[in-house]
């Protein structure tokens, strides 16, 4: 349906102030560009990596450097309403409800031009004569803790109408997920996967894997109630870390010659040595989260048995697409990760519940409390 809307000049929005400090303020409401739309933002979810911004700054850089101070609008798992088009946008329409993608790379560097927009070569080259095209809405561009953000026609994924705005800001999550598992060279019906970390990627990765057919799927963690919800999202076998070897149960389920794959995604200290000893001999592991400081690595042990490292970065590959077909079949139940949902003018206490995990969070959405 076309529609038209009545849009304000200036809009509510939180910018990142100093460490840990999140401040209101009035923005302009931005205009879109060419090959871009104006969304007005719908419901936000707040992500480790928000909470990660705001106490080290990187991986957001504004000017070059540190995003404090600079009036940066940070939030980037949001979806919403098209409001205005802008030049030679005809791929959607206003009204179309849609999820959101962070990155849309410059187009124009050796990695975008490979398909690889989430490494971009020009990452954050966005300001004053380093205008590349680049943006990362929440890291280098502003983001969704607002009430509207404007977006390039490539980062949008559709939102089918029987979808809820807060499962959909899920779309950016189950999309990383899929990411994780593409860049292992695809996950084929039958082989095996750990997932070492129950957070938000870990519980996507689980139901992911075994809507693409992963048999067995394992999923260890140190919290209970996170490895009973990777159960119903798909998980044939958890393992509480803290109540047996975490690498010793994972070899035995595996015929004691360990998985295919793991998907690391706890980010502690010695999880990649862990995975390491949990993949079979010629095994793929893919990195999707990071210690906070260096750690040792047994590299010897990596090439005596040919296992592969992988880094992602993002939801790239428009995985997020493919996620999202799987959310609306419903062979992913995103909305058992929703647990909390915040007004925008509540911000700062949504964060506190997502960052504390007050009252057992995992998914804390922000919704706009202006939407018509």
């Amino acid at each position: 349906m076309n529609e038209n809307y009545e849009i304000p000049k200036t809009m509510n929005a939180w910018v990142l102030g100093g460490v840990n400090e999140i401040l209101a303020v009035v923005k302009p409401v931005p205009e879109p560009g060419p090959a871009e739309v104006l969304v007005r933002i719908d419901a936000v979810a707040i992500c480790g990596t928000d909470l990660e911004i705001m106490a080290r700054g990187l991986p957001a850089m504004v000017e070059g450097g540190s995003p404090f101070n600079k009036n940066l609008t940070i939030g980037h798992e949001y979806m919403g309403t098209i409001v205005k088009l802008g030049a030679g946008v005809d791929e959607y329409k206003p009204g179309d409800r849609v999820a959101v993608e962070i990155h849309a790379g410059c187009g124009r560097c050796e990695r975008c031009r490979e398909g690889m927009y989430t490494s971009c070569l020009n990452y954050g080259m966005n300001y004053g004569d380093h205008q590349k095209g680049h943006r990362a809405n929440g890291f280098t561009t502003d983001g969704g803790f607002a009430e509207y953000a404007v977006n390039h026609i490539n980062t949008l994924v559709h939102v089918p109408d029987f979808m809820g705005d807060e499962e959909a800001t899920l779309i950016v999550t189950a999309g990383t997920a899929m990411y994780g598992l593409d860049v292992m060279e695809g996950l084929y019906a039958g082989k095996s996967l750990a997932v070492t970390g129950p957070g938000p990627i870990g519980l996507m990765s689980v139901a992911a894997a075994k809507a693409l057919g992963a048999d067995p799927v394992i999923l260890t963690g140190t919290r209970d109630e996170r490895l009973e919800l990777g159960k119903k999202l798909g998980a044939d076998y958890v393992v509480n870390v803290k109540k047996e070897d975490a690498v010793e149960a994972v070899r035995k389920i595996a015929g004691n010659i360990g998985v295919h794959y793991v998907m690391e995604c706890s980010g502690a200290a010695n999880a990649l040595n862990e995975a390491a000893k949990m993949v079979r001999r010629g095994g793929r592991i893919c990195l999707a989260a990071f210690p906070a400081q260096p750690v040792m690595v047994d590299v010897a042990h990596f090439v005596r048995n040919n296992i592969y490292i992988f880094g992602i970065r993002g939801e790239g590959n428009s995985a997020t697409h493919r996620a999202a077909s799987l959310m609306a079949q419903k062979k992913i139940n995103a909305r058992l990760l929703h647990t909390h949902t915040f007004s925008l003018s509540e911000l700062p206490t949504a964060i506190k519940y997502a960052r504390e995990r007050i009252d057992n969070a995992i998914k804390v959405v922000v919704t706009n409390e202006k939407k018509l």
